[in-house]
């Protein structure tokens, strides 16, 4: 499978994030792998990029992070969806799904 250029990626990582956050809490290693094991490996995310983004996203109020300690762990930050970012996560979505369906009459690729 060939991998999306970067700025597609870039551009979609909080609906990624967002849509992962939709169902459960998770913390960041899992939100990552989740992302890699979902693409196929297409996509990965780094801690890297990805813990700046959970920041932006809690500053926003869209997720709201806690410290959760389990013996015989280190402790964790889970993140979990807020009202407010259920909504923004909806609106992304819609958003996305015009903007493939634009693409797909563009390119011909519509029912491809």
């Amino acid at each position: 499978m060939e991998v999306p250029d970067a700025e597609w990626k870039k551009g979609s990582a909080e609906l990624l994030v967002l849509s992962l956050l939709e169902d459960q809490p998770r913390h960041g290693y899992d939100i990552s792998k989740a992302i890699e094991m979902r693409s196929g490996g297409a996509l990965k995310f780094h801690v890297t990029s990805l813990y700046p983004l959970l920041h932006r996203l809690e500053e926003q109020q869209w997720i709201e992070g806690r410290w959760v300690e389990k013996a015989g762990q280190r402790r964790r930050r889970y993140y979990r969806l807020t009202a407010q970012g259920r909504k923004v996560l909806r609106s992304q979505q819609r958003s996305w799904l015009n903007f493939v369906a634009a693409i797909g009459r563009v390119t011909g690729l519509e029912n491809a």
